[in-house]
């Protein structure tokens, strides 16, 4: 081996020299800009040496004296990446146990020395021979090893170290000692929230800090073949200038603080950029010295998943989920060493295919399999050719909400967003890249918190895993999370949400709405699913203001509640709200905050249930929603005005002016035909919609049909006019694929509700047939709960029902009230899982119901909502 020379003599007073040095090594640090922080540490590191020898041979004894210790400089110091005011990390070998009991005086006055010339000293004595043990629960010890160099004293010793234990101890624990790296890199990573996009970041340990650096250098020596790929990779120049800039950040900040800090905190931000730390630009901007801190923290991380991917493994790092086991037709990718590769077959290269990386990314986000760098780079080269490829409109849509939708689509998200295929697809994403909007409440950069809050979101779906205090908080959110009727528009505005922050200095929640839109035409979404996405949006922050506000207070829940138009609508408002508080930091999210959250969402929807009689349209009074909606009819605003008449706001708010000029159109060709029905059919989700004259039982005969065909009503409502004339909706999903798989079964359905409709003993014909096949059992059972309120309303009576879901069950309780000659004025129809909660609005001949008639209304409803009753 060689040993480092010991060039120009010892000083005559090797402290002083050093200090000396180190004036001299922050005076070029500071007015020199080509003078990095690499430089800097190197220089360190030889003043460093020149201190020890010297202080060697005062203290300890010659320098080679083959009876005496050795000393060797490990870790960081042994690299001669000795930061200012890092620790010197020493190590005296000794030959046999005992042995440093006889150096042991003079090694102390030499560790006393460098602490009286102001230097940390990190000294650790050992033998031989317990270099040569690998011990899992003190890793960083052999981890130190590999940077072992040596500086002075027995030589004999030190060879052995250095060409002997070294590698010996590589080539009998190269698995454990890679094993037990990659748990403390994780274990280090999960600290810092697995993201290198905090906005304060810890510049050594934060995930592509410079221990990440370190722990690449540390796999090349572990895996010879991630060192060659160390020589051979494109990003080798890229991964070197991130090493230089991190190197003079750091150096920054121990010539700055005068200590081992590591902190990039706002200030520090702000100074490093005023002198254009480990930049060449002649901007001073903190915020693009930040950008070029985080594309720096990337090449880092990039060159860790590289070298993490050549770690030898007993066992693939994750398991791979069967559906990505079998053989694709396409042959598109595979899944090898835990990662997604996209395969080059027969010319074809699926990394220069627009919907081939698209369903990569999906296998990706619904799997957790990381694709892997090779490929990432294939894709980033190929973005100009993707660009020309892809399509928009309805096809873009499904295939973006693939991604949105699967359990890891915060992992492909931010790959996605790396190589910059995200902004390809969502250009508006561009502007927050990196983005740091400095606050004191924030943690990460606005991208990430994009991500974390998505990563939030899908995280409810595995709320078993979550410990702590916050598990029954996860759980009850997760209850709403699986019953959102629109999961991809929930996570497309999470998605979008932030946009605005990028390009605007007012309101950002108006200019992510503006941004968004454009979005949503791109992606041809209807005037329904587009209002959704842009009302979250722009509301996101209205729950959290409400909860700063008395929850308690009647005005806070009636002005919070006119922000939300629908059940379905509050639910989503309320886990984007949970989401985005638990986003800002890992601690934002307290058990006070969630049950607080929860509070505000329960006293809402009770609110939204019993008051949606209160207002009612006037065609005397003309809002501004019914001159939209009038603009829509030019010469036919007297018509229009006449059949709003009498409907509650509520429908009007529900509905887009599309929507309701539909439902004129319907009612103007009553005349002709007294059913007039519109289906809009979709594979997740369908609508059928009834506009007709009011009768007996009408809303009881719709839910009779669809329960016959096996349709799973999730939501309903019925809104009747001052005319007598009704617009009943119903929602419903198809369990059994029965309209997708047979098309000329949405006419038979159209033509059954039609016929039950004019036919009041149809629809319970097919009920009957219905209830005769299987059931499944529940898996919660639900008490039936039947409960009136008299007061919320001045125009009806309201009666909550609450029951275990079933099929028929809202036929069951619509036909009860209709035997009890009550007209449903209004319907709101919710499924919690296994538990129904449906709430009518009921009038008998034209007004409330009679207080002394509820007691027999409750006994009717009851007994029909009992399984032997109704089979």
């Amino acid at each position: 081996m060689q040993h480092e020379p010991n060039a120009g003599g010892l000083p005559q007073d090797p402290t002083a020299d050093y200090s000396a040095a180190m004036d001299a090594i922050r005076t070029r640090f500071f007015s020199e800009p080509q003078y990095r922080g690499p430089q800097a540490i190197l220089a360190r590191s030889d003043a460093a040496d020149r201190m020890v020898r010297a202080l060697w041979a005062r203290s300890v004894g010659p320098e080679d004296a083959v009876d005496g210790p050795a000393l060797l400089a490990v870790g960081g110091y042994g690299r001669r990446e000795l930061f200012p005011a890092s620790d010197l990390d020493l190590l005296f070998v000794v030959a046999e146990a005992g042995g440093e009991r006889e150096f042991k005086d003079r090694i102390r006055s030499l560790t006393q020395a460098l602490w009286d010339a102001g230097v940390r000293v990190a000294a650790t004595t050992r033998t031989v021979a317990e270099c040569q043990r690998f011990d899992p629960e003190n890793t960083e010890f052999t981890l130190s090893l590999l940077d072992a160099r040596a500086l002075v004293g027995n030589r004999v010793l030190a060879d052995r170290v250095c060409d002997e234990v070294v590698p010996g101890v590589l080539a009998a624990e190269r698995r454990p000692l890679a094993a037990r790296l990659l748990k403390l890199t994780r274990e280090r990573h999960a600290r810092y929230g697995d993201t290198i996009f905090h906005l304060e970041p810890n510049i050594k340990d934060c995930p592509g800090g410079l221990r990440d650096a370190n722990v690449c250098g540390w796999i090349g020596k572990i895996a010879p073949s991630a060192d060659r790929l160390r020589e051979n990779s494109a990003g080798s120049a890229e991964f070197e200038r991130a090493f230089a800039f991190l190197a003079s950040c750091r150096c920054f900040l121990h010539f700055r603080n005068g200590r081992d800090v590591n902190a990039l905190d706002w200030k520090a931000q702000d100074a490093a950029a005023a002198e254009g730390v480990g930049i060449d630009a002649e901007t001073r901007d903190p915020a693009y010295w930040m950008q070029m801190y985080f594309r720096y923290a990337r090449a880092v991380e990039r060159r860790l998943e590289q070298s993490v991917a050549a770690l030898p493994s007993s066992k693939p790092l994750l398991r791979v989920p069967q559906f990505l086991r079998r053989k694709d037709a396409a042959q598109e990718f595979v899944v090898e060493g835990g990662q997604l590769r996209l395969q080059r077959s027969n010319g074809f290269d699926p990394a220069q295919d627009f919907e081939a990386v698209m369903r990569a990314f999906a296998a990706v986000s619904e799997s957790g399999v990381p694709m892997s760098r090779e490929s990432q780079d294939r894709v980033e080269e190929a973005l100009p050719v993707l660009n020309a490829q892809m399509d928009e409109g309805e096809h873009l849509w499904r295939q973006m909400e693939r991604i949105l939708c699967g359990r890891y689509a915060g992992l492909a998200l931010r790959s996605m967003h790396a190589q910059g295929l995200l902004e390809l697809t969502v250009p508006e994403f561009h502007g927050i890249d990196a983005l740091v909007v400095r606050d004191a409440y924030h943690r990460y950069t606005v991208d990430e918190h994009t991500f974390v809050l998505l990563d939030t979101l899908h995280g409810l779906s595995s709320v078993g895993e979550t410990k702590g205090p916050m598990a029954e908080w996860a759980r009850r959110f997760a209850g709403l999370m699986r019953e959102v009727q629109h999961p991809g528009l929930l996570f497309l505005a999470a998605l979008l949400h932030d946009t605005g922050k990028g390009r605007s200095m007012g309101s950002h929640t108006v200019e992510s709405a503006r941004l968004a839109r454009a979005v949503l035409a791109r992606l041809d979404r209807d005037s329904f699913e587009s209002g959704l996405v842009l009302r979250l949006i722009e509301n996101h922050l209205e729950m959290s203001a409400a909860l700063r506000r008395d929850i308690f207070d009647a005005e806070t829940v009636r002005a919070f509640a006119g922000c939300v138009q629908t059940p379905e609508e509050l639910r989503m408002l309320t886990l984007f709200t949970y989401a985005d508080i638990n986003a800002v930091h890992p601690d934002a999210l307290t058990p006070w905050k969630a049950e607080n959250l929860w509070r505000l969402y329960i006293q809402t929807s009770n609110y939204l249930d019993r008051n949606v009689d209160d207002e009612r349209v006037d065609a005397r009074v003309s809002s501004d929603l019914v001159q939209r909606i009038t603009a829509l009819l030019p010469g036919e605003s007297r018509e229009a005005l006449r059949f709003l008449e009498g409907f509650p706001q509520r429908y009007l708010q529900t509905r887009s002016p599309e929507q309701i000029r539909t439902h004129f159109e319907m009612s103007k060709r009553l005349a002709t035909d007294a059913v007039q029905l519109d289906l809009h059919w979709r594979a997740d989700r369908s609508e059928i919609t009834l506009v007709t004259p009011d009768r007996q039982m009408l809303f009881a005969r719709i839910a009779g049909v669809l329960s016959s065909f096996g349709m799973n009503i999730i939501t309903a409502d019925a809104f009747s006019n001052a005319h007598g004339v009704v617009v009943d909706s119903f929602r419903f999903t198809d369990g059994f694929r029965t309209l997708e798989l047979n098309p000329e079964e949405r006419d038979r359905l159209l033509k059954a509700v039609h016929d039950a409709v004019l036919d009041e003993g149809a629809a319970a014909r097919m009920i009957a047939a219905r209830r005769r096949s299987r059931r499944r059992d529940p898996l919660v059972h639900v008490e039936t709960s039947v409960q009136f309120d008299t007061t919320s309303s001045s125009h009806a009576t309201i009666v909550q029902v609450i029951a275990q879901d079933q099929p028929g069950l809202l036929y069951t309780v619509a036909q009860a009230l209709g035997e009890a000659r009550c007209d449903i004025v209004v319907a709101l129809i919710d499924t919690e899982g296994d538990t129904a909660i449906d709430v009518f609005y009921l009038r008998r001949d034209g007004t409330v119901l009679d207080a002394a008639d509820l007691p027999d209304l409750q006994k009717a409803l009851e007994a029909a909502l009992t399984p032997d009753v109704h089979g």
